[in-house]
């Protein structure tokens, strides 16, 4: 497994991370134990695209990956519509299985599982 991009410890006080959690995957993993233990996590169920990260004015940084850092731009593009200060864009690695080119993902851990329940 590669390793990841953290986060220094202590630099944000409160952070958005968005994505689909309905499955923690390694990946997750690896970005939770980077936070320290004593952190509040809050988790929220969001109904659009952008959730709490365009509203809540005490948020101070985005960690997104390559591959939605465009979602991390937007987020402050709507930020800056609504008079909100910008988010620090923190981008984080993708992690890969080992052996393999296939990022680990919930989407792809969703998809094999379909395919064992169909196969099996």
């Amino acid at each position: 497994m590669a390793t990841i991009n953290v986060i220094q410890p202590n630099k944000y006080s409160i952070i958005m991370l968005g994505g689909s959690f309905d499955c923690l995957h390694p990946g997750h993993h690896v970005l939770l134990k980077s936070v320290k233990p004593e952190l509040k996590v809050q988790a929220e169920p969001i109904t659009d695209p952008y959730g709490p990260s365009i509203v809540d004015p005490e948020l101070e940084a985005i960690v997104v990956s390559k591959e939605t850092l465009k979602g991390g731009e937007s987020v402050n593009n709507k930020r800056a519509e609504r008079g909100l200060s910008q988010l620090q864009v923190e981008v984080v690695d993708l992690l890969f299985e080992d052996g393999n080119s296939e990022k680990i993902s919930s989407a792809i851990l969703r998809e094999r599982e379909v395919k064992q329940t169909k196969v099996g």
